[in-house]
């Protein structure tokens, strides 16, 4: 019997977490000579005051939710899938190839074909570090790693090399054809009457990632194949005894995760730079992994925790543009949500577990 209710795991648990992040991250701040409430109001005017801001924040947002979703399933079969970053750059190219030689008619048409081939790309690159997982007893996060700077180089070659427009000097793709363009919400809720910023980046590739967290629930939840997936990330020897196949387990979480991680792509890729460039990714594949972590790997928790991401992401760079707080703040506010919500969830959780335990003595 479980000591804390549900509503404690999923709620209470990240909640008193970020409190804890919250306040170091104030107390770095003021270590700095800054203001922390106005380095909070400024990130949070910035993120979340006006559809610009939130434009870039659910831009961001989207990059998370893919990249949250390939870890969490990942997670799900006990496999730590840090080759994300990889698995969206290969994506890119997925995109990239199919938006700059296939004529399509409709952007509807392309987005369906780049995220066909986004997430095949994305799945190939991920299922190699499976195989040699499943057969031959590699371990899935360093061959993962390995991958993300075989995919650095393999981008950076066909940047240079091969999609390089003649004369241009920029390691870049040509841009898209004005087809492919993707929506942005300014073009979606405008004909609802909801006036959204047209600078901001967000685009329709959000409802895909929307769809993909409901898609996972189904999958993990309502599925056989994510019974199995769940059977074996508890105890692969019960699985196995249950007639189970770790070799197929591996292969498909791996395959799933890869094809989230590059569907990123859509979004970064097609719906904002329009082209492929070097290092589209930004990291978000590493980011991935925070947000599987705050999310307890359920597509509910990621969807939270990648607008939260999101929210920093924006408001760092607030942050950066309007005081002297240097942007790689950011990043240290980044590592204390991480820091608390992964490596010292039990700091939280230990105390809460003897807290309702006590509650629960009394009332028998």
């Amino acid at each position: 019997m479980d000591v804390m209710p549900k509503w404690a795991e999923v709620v209470l648990v990240p909640l008193i977490s970020l409190l804890l992040a919250a306040i170091i991250s104030c107390l770095v701040i003021l270590a700095i000579g800054e203001d922390p409430v106005a380095a909070v109001k400024l990130m949070v005017s910035g993120a979340l005051g006006s559809t610009y801001g939130w434009g870039y924040t659910l831009y961001y947002a989207t990059n998370f939710m893919f990249t949250g979703l390939a870890v969490a399933v990942a997670f799900h079969a006990r496999l730590f899938n840090i080759g994300g970053e990889g698995q969206a750059m290969l994506g890119g190219l997925g995109v990239a190839l199919a938006c700059l030689y296939i004529p399509w008619p409709h952007w509807s048409f392309a987005l369906l074909g780049a995220a066909v081939m986004a997430g095949a790309f994305g799945a190939i690159w991920a299922a190699v570090p499976a195989y040699l997982q499943a057969k031959r007893g590699s371990h899935i996060v360093i061959t993962t790693i390995m991958f993300n700077f075989i995919a650095a180089a393999l981008l950076n070659y066909m940047l240079v090399n091969q999609l390089r427009p003649k004369g241009s000097m920029d390691p870049a793709s040509a841009r898209f054809s004005e087809t492919v363009h993707l929506p942005s919400l300014h073009e979606i809720l405008a004909p609802i009457g909801i006036n959204f910023s047209k600078a901001a980046p967000a685009n329709i590739s959000l409802i895909v990632a929307i769809l993909a967290c409901f898609a996972l629930w189904v999958l993990i939840w309502r599925t056989k194949l994510g019974y199995e997936i769940r059977a074996y990330g508890h105890s692969e020897s019960a699985a196995k005894y249950a007639g189970i196949s770790p070799v197929k387990i591996t292969m498909i979480a791996m395959i799933i995760s890869g094809a989230l991680a590059g569907m990123m792509a859509i979004n970064n890729v097609m719906g904002e730079a329009e082209r492929l460039v070097l290092n589209s990714t930004e990291g978000a594949g590493f980011i991935g992994i925070a947000v599987a972590l705050m999310g307890r790997s359920h597509p509910v928790g990621v969807f939270i925790a990648a607008i939260l991401f999101g929210f920093l992401y924006q408001g760092g760079a607030e942050l950066a543009l309007w005081t002297s707080i240097p942007r790689e703040l950011i990043v240290v506010i980044q590592a204390l949500v991480i820091l608390f919500t992964g490596a010292l969830d039990n700091m939280v959780r230990m105390p809460l577990e003897r807290i309702f335990l006590a509650l629960r003595r009394r009332d028998v």
